[in-house]
């Protein structure tokens, strides 16, 4: 299991120099990787990143989003060929920075909504996208974990049974999926069956408050969670997205109002603790059985003879 950090809590382009100094005290802290919004397209900016992160020992995942001038799912082919094109920019940026995982909802354009739910035309129209970045994503080294979101903010694909529907139809081994704590908790009526659902595609784990705030202090079904994922063997990244204030750009689609926490590195240290605090429970649990499993199996010595 790795732990990771969103860095989206303080930036929307983690390539600037100045965030040096936080990587550093996140990796002190103990996250093995950061997860690196790629918005900023210079791969050139993402190489010298990915040898600073090196240098810290940090690995890294990445995540992006599609708008209505890229759209997945649009009736225009023109607009469809620039999400491809955008993808690929992304992917290049992914493989220069060493990102090997790209989460996120670019399935569609965020925040866009017909007034309807999803078309057949526009499922198989996304399909075909995704399709197409796969075969990009595959010798780039990245595998793509495509992000069911809320109601609220998306319309195309809402919940892991959604998500799995999608990614088969994609039918690339180089296309997987992300389960997110956060929008799980709107849209899934048993969050256990919904990951063991989601078990063979689930490549990539969002833990995310129900209130976007430190993980472990609301209202999310934790130890349904966790149990499931410990059931289904999962063992890729948990990696903590949370929103503040700090990033004015961001409100109109996290719609975060009022601080809920004291400060964004005591946010992630909370976070961080809480779950190597419920993972260690999970893997200490396991012990214990191990150990009588091995007794059962041991050979009982015969007496000697007096």
């Amino acid at each position: 299991m790795k732990f990771g950090m969103n860095l989206l809590l303080w930036t929307t382009d983690p390539t600037e120099e100045r965030w040096l100094p936080l990587y550093a005290r996140l990796k002190k802290m103990g996250f093995d990787g950061i997860e690196l919004p790629v918005f900023n397209l210079d791969v050139a900016r993402w190489q010298r990143l990915g040898r600073q992160l090196d240098d810290l020992g940090l690995e890294r995942t990445a995540v992006t989003v599609r708008s209505t001038a890229d759209d997945p799912i649009s009736p225009d082919a023109k607009i469809r060929a620039a999400a491809v094109e955008a993808h690929r920019k992304v992917l290049a940026c992914c493989q220069a920075g060493g990102m090997r995982i790209l989460a996120g909802p670019y399935y569609a354009a965020l925040g866009s909504f017909s007034g309807t739910g999803p078309t057949s035309d526009e499922w198989k129209r996304s399909v075909a996208v995704m399709r197409a970045t796969a075969e990009l994503a595959a010798p780039a080294g990245v595998t793509l974990v495509p992000e069911f979101l809320n109601r609220f903010e998306i319309y195309l694909l809402n919940c892991v049974a959604d998500t799995v529907r999608y990614v088969q139809d994609v039918g690339h081994p180089s296309c997987r999926m992300m389960y997110d704590t956060f929008h799980a908790h709107i849209e899934e009526k048993d969050s256990a069956a919904a990951i063991r659902a989601g078990a063979k595609h689930i490549a990539h784990v969002h833990i995310s408050e129900n209130d976007r705030s430190t993980p472990g202090s609301g209202q999310v079904a934790w130890d349904a969670t966790f149990d499931a994922l410990k059931a289904i063997k999962y063992d890729g990244w948990l990696t903590i997205e949370a929103f503040g204030l700090a990033l004015p750009e961001l409100t109109a689609a996290t719609k975060i109002w009022r601080r809920m926490y004291q400060d964004e590195e005591q946010l992630a240290r909370d976070g961080l603790k809480f779950m190597k605090a419920a993972w260690a429970k999970r893997a200490g649990a396991a012990k214990p059985a191990a150990t009588k499993a091995a007794a059962a199996k041991k050979p009982i010595a015969k007496a000697g003879k007096r």
